[in-house]
């Protein structure tokens, strides 16, 4: 399955410069969150497949104006042609804003769907706001990421990891793709497809 990708970032060359070529042969789209809702109506718009998105931390905004034929898997165990997606949006609290959960508060989401993912045998893909604990090279509280990611991945070995929060352009060390053990990790950062 090809799966476009997308976080943080509205990627120019899908909504400036737009042609609906840009969209061929994508059978998914994944929004890792911190997207105008504009903009991800107009990618469903054109996109002849579903548009799942989790919250970023700066989509306080999707609650009065959510974005139009897209569907949200925050919370959520959602299945779309034999595919287990986890959708776990948000990112590591550091201030009061939306969408934003203290480690316990994410162990507590996770634990929430634990019936579900016994009942489908795991997941397939982690869908999140924030990467897994140490996975990238941030320090700092906000991007540090939340360790129930990796709790997941080692108990469940997903096919793929995909989150945003951690800008390419924040380090050169900040990487496109790199593994979890058996889980391949893509920063969805503007855009990026994956082939599944």
């Amino acid at each position: 399955m090809r799966i476009l990708t997308i976080a943080d970032y509205e990627s120019p060359g899908l909504w400036d410069y737009f042609t609906p070529e840009k969209l061929d042969g994508i059978e998914l789209i994944l929004s890792c969150g911190d997207l105008k809702p504009q903009y991800l109506s107009f990618l469903a718009t054109f996109a002849h497949c579903p548009v799942l998105y989790v919250h970023g931390n700066h989509d306080g905004r999707y609650a009065k104006d959510p974005p139009l034929g897209c569907d949200c898997v925050d919370g959520l165990l959602y299945e779309y042609k034999g595919l287990r997606i986890l959708g776990l949006g948000g990112s590591m609290r550091y201030n009061c804003g939306a969408h934003q959960y203290t480690e316990r508060q994410m162990a507590w989401r996770a634990r929430k769907l634990a019936f579900q993912l016994y009942r489908k045998k795991g997941f397939d893909i982690l869908l999140a706001h924030a990467p897994g604990y140490d996975m990238v090279p941030c320090t700092d509280l906000a991007h540090m990421g939340f360790a129930t990611f990796n709790h997941l991945l080692d108990k469940h070995h997903p096919a793929l990891f995909v989150h945003g929060h951690t800008h390419l352009n924040y380090g050169r060390d900040i990487q496109r793709e790199s593994r979890y053990g058996d889980t391949r990790v893509v920063n969805a950062y503007e855009r990026y497809i994956v082939d599944l």
